[in-house]
């Protein structure tokens, strides 16, 4: 049996049940680089301190980046029974340095370690998910450029509204994309504090420069106090929270593709790579990544959920509940981070059936709108014209018709107001092009709008905020 480095205290063992039951380097063992760094920047810390000796200092930061080295080659052998990843790192640390490597927690408590590895950990983990919404982003912006003057029908209530182009339409996700960008961008700011030096809870007795371990694990700031850098979990909190809404945002994507993609709707064909069959119907082609990224957003809400319950009722200061933290984010980060690199690849090698979209745009009455605003250029109030046009409308619908398929006589019939230049204020691309202000479907509009995205994402990833 190993002996615990807490075990002074106790005259039995732990029961074998409870070890396995409390152990979580199964977990926390993906924050051995971390730990280890940091125990380095401490160890460097309390030596030039004058806290341990520097020969103790050198041996200990030696042992360290041989087991970094071991670590980053694969072969470091970590023990369950040593509890945690930081229990594991100071048992091998002593293993292969002797007595120096017990001096090494020395003014620091796990409390504290685990806080500081946790948020060295998510500040490259956000790094991560930041660039990899700025691939989707880019992708995004690949097909957008092939869709400036692809007419599609916009709806509301999922039912056919007004025409946009496909263009137009992709830059509202591109949109939701970038205020999670924006997001996660501050999440990280609120991570980018250095707890260590916080002890268990009240700090240390020890002349500690905490300022020093700030700097060499590039933090931007200390955390202000003890109690708060120990207990805070704000900054999972906030990533599962910034991972749920960018899983939303994808799951709505999701959710259009899906519809497009049926046979009802044909405005879309995903790509056979990213498809699959049924094992009784072969005509099928089933839009299976789309619907796994539509459904692993309940897991990333229930990541969520999960930290939120376990933070609400705990008293300051740690509390082993919050051993449970890091399954739960690191479960939202390895989703929300697959969803975005598969859902990419996905949406970059599906095609739009322009054809078909223009098709149904023409269908619906998409350009009712603009028939009442053409009267009210003839100077009928507006709420005369919304009403004249309805009637229109119900009149085709009876005689199985668009607006575009009556005859002049026929529109004057119903408004004395319509005259021959009706017909070029109602075509799709009058439509579409007459609505040329900041923000709308316009080919204008839209190309200004993909000139300022392309220059935001260029500063963004030319950069440092994704790394």
């Amino acid at each position: 049996m190993n002996k615990k480095l807490w075990s002074g205290r106790f005259q039995k063992a732990a029961d074998a049940a409870m070890e396995d039951f409390q152990s979580s380097i199964f977990v926390d063992c993906r924050m051995a680089r971390e730990d280890i760094l940091g125990s380095i920047a401490h160890a460097h810390m309390l030596g030039r301190q004058g806290i341990i000796s520097p020969t103790d200092a050198d041996q200990i930061e030696e042992g360290l980046r041989s087991i970094l080295t071991d670590y980053e080659n694969g072969t470091l052998v970590l023990n369950k029974s040593a509890e945690d990843i930081h229990m594991n790192v100071e048992q091998i640390l002593t293993e292969r340095i002797g007595k120096a490597g017990k001096r090494l927690h020395t003014g620091r408590s796990r409390n504290d370690q685990v806080a500081l590895d946790l948020r060295l950990y998510m500040m490259s983990a956000i790094g991560l998910t930041i660039g990899n919404i700025h691939n989707l982003q880019a992708a995004l912006l690949k097909r957008v450029h092939e869709h400036i003057h692809t007419v599609m029908p916009g709806f509301t209530h999922m039912q056919k509204a007004q025409p946009i182009t496909v263009a137009h339409y992709l830059m509202a996700y591109f949109e939701m994309f970038r205020r999670d960008v924006e997001r996660l961008t501050d999440c990280k700011k609120r991570t980018d504090s250095m707890p260590l030096g916080a002890g268990a809870l009240a700090g240390s007795t020890y002349p500690l420069d905490r300022s020093l371990v700030c700097r060499q694990l590039g933090f931007s700031s200390l955390a202000r106090n003890s109690i708060d850098a120990v207990s805070d979990r704000d900054f999972c909190i906030e990533f599962a929270s910034c991972a749920s809404i960018l899983m939303m945002h994808l799951s709505r994507f999701c959710e259009e593709l899906i519809i497009f993609s049926s046979d009802e709707f044909r405005y879309i064909e995903m790509d056979d790579a990213y498809s699959t069959g049924s094992s009784i119907m072969p005509q099928k082609k089933n839009p299976d990544t789309a619907e796994l990224v539509r459904g692993k957003t309940g897991r990333v809400y229930g990541d969520l959920f999960n930290l939120l319950t376990m933070m609400k009722g705990l008293p300051l200061a740690y509390n082993k509940d919050m051993q449970e933290d890091k399954e739960a984010v690191f479960d939202a980060l390895d989703t929300v981070n697959d969803c975005l690199t598969i859902f990419t690849s996905m949406f970059s090698t599906l095609r739009f059936l322009t054809d078909r979209m223009f098709e149904s745009a023409g269908c619906g009455f998409t350009n009712a709108t603009d028939v009442a605003d053409y009267l009210v250029r003839k100077g009928v109030p507006f709420r005369t014209a919304h009403e004249t046009v309805g009637k229109l409308v119900l009149a085709c619908l009876e005689e199985g018709k668009a607006i575009a398929d009556l005859s002049l006589f026929e529109l004057k019939a119903v408004s004395p107001f319509f005259e021959e230049d009706v017909f070029d204020c109602i075509s799709l691309i009058a439509c579409v092009e007459g609505r040329s202000l900041s923000g709308g479907p316009a080919p204008v509009a839209v190309l200004s709008h993909i000139e300022e995205s392309e220059q935001w994402l260029k500063e963004q990833t030319s950069g440092d905020v994704s790394q």
